[in-house]
């Protein structure tokens, strides 16, 4: 993979907090196509890394690429305007809105002319038709009615409303939130697909996850994040789980030849 540019590339970030470093000048490549997993030890400084390429927070030094361009986010809606698209953990949703409302909040479509434009009036049949779809091309129409309430669904259909959003709108790359952390095994199974489906769509996936069966599972290459930086990139077809495990929590030295192209 290295004869071709990352999608997202960063380099030399550095982020503190008072006298802690969250990010201690990390390295970050993400390829086009591609599953890329982004694992590490709680405090090492994953969490800070993904903030800093989703616009979430802003990074005190270093640079990010989008495509060969330098960007600067300071805030998560511009990294959003840019094709990024971050599904949280908490999944950041109205449970009492509908599937259709949670799909378009703050990207509503407004009716056409004066009705839209003074009235602010919105189109619902338009949002309406486009979640049905964006729904039904990630084989997800077990859902029968697009307005149902989101807090009626089960936790599995719920990840797959928000990947679907975060698929629907994020053109260039889809950061996943440990997606599958609360979710029961067939669940999870439908989540890993879900994310198969996308990746077979063309858009980069960044994937933050402590379940290794599922990382191992997806992933083309894994990026090990260690006391604020990236530790090495291995590929899991040469690397084992407890190889990943004892890099993360620093039991062992990386091993060039478990190394990703």
């Amino acid at each position: 993979m290295s004869d071709r540019e990352p999608i997202l590339k960063a380099r030399n970030l550095v982020k503190r907090y008072g006298r802690v470093t969250a990010i201690d000048h990390a390295d970050f490549d993400l390829y086009p196509g591609e599953i890329l997993a982004v694992i590490g030890d709680n405090g090492a400084g994953k969490s800070s890394l993904i903030k800093a390429v989703s616009g979430a927070v802003v990074p005190d030094s270093g640079e990010i690429w989008l495509e060969g361009k330098k960007v600067t986010f300071y805030n998560p809606i511009e990294a959003r305007e840019a094709g990024i698209e971050t599904v949280y953990q908490t999944l950041a949703m109205s449970p009492a809105l509908s599937i259709a409302d949670n799909m378009f909040m703050g990207r509503e479509i407004r009716r056409e002319g004066f009705l839209g434009k003074y009235l602010r009036m919105l189109d619902k049949k338009k949002m309406e038709d486009f979640a049905r779809q964006k729904l039904s091309d990630l084989g997800l129409m077990t859902i029968q009615n697009i307005n149902q309430a989101v807090e009626t669904l089960s936790g599995g259909q719920r990840q797959g409303v928000a990947v679907a959003r975060a698929a629907a709108f994020g053109s260039k790359v889809i950061i996943l939130d440990e997606p599958t952390a609360a979710l029961g095994v067939k669940e999870s199974r439908r989540v890993l697909e879900l994310i198969m489906d996308v990746k077979s769509r063309g858009i980069p996936i960044i994937l933050i996850s402590h379940n290794m069966p599922h990382v191992f599972e997806v992933a083309d290459r894994i990026h090990v994040h260690r006391l604020g930086k990236r530790l090495t990139v291995v590929d899991p077809k040469k690397c084992t789980m407890s190889d990943a495990v004892a890099y993360m929590t620093g039991a062992k030295d990386p091993d060039p030849s478990q190394q990703a192209a």
